[in-house]
């Protein structure tokens, strides 16, 4: 069953979508943007009549390989090369301002 929500027809509410965002948009913002909006959605309704019966999902538009380094144990910062940079420090551990009260 097609609602108006999902015809070919229906129109997208710039001033929805921007509330929905949490945006304000002034008169001559939502002018500029409403065909730009159908016409996204009009390429995305043009995707959705493709027949890709057959083909395999895919996360990536080409093929992808593991890019992780191996897990090898290496020598760390030391310590106190790492504190040299610290703004405050104390006890050996780095202090930074309190962000939840």
């Amino acid at each position: 069953m097609t609602t108006p929500e999902h015809s070919a027809s229906a129109k997208i509410d710039v001033r929805y979508v921007a509330h929905l965002a949490r945006m304000h948009l002034s008169d001559d913002e939502v002018a500029r943007l409403q065909p730009q909006l159908e016409q996204i959605v009009g390429y995305v309704r043009q995707l959705n009549e493709l027949d890709v019966a057959g083909l395999e999902p895919t996360a990536h538009a080409i093929p992808a390989q593991n890019v992780f380094r191996a897990d090898e144990i290496r020598p760390g910062l030391d310590h106190a090369v790492a504190m040299a940079n610290a703004p405050q420090a104390r006890e050996g551990q780095f202090i930074v301002p309190k962000i939840i009260e």
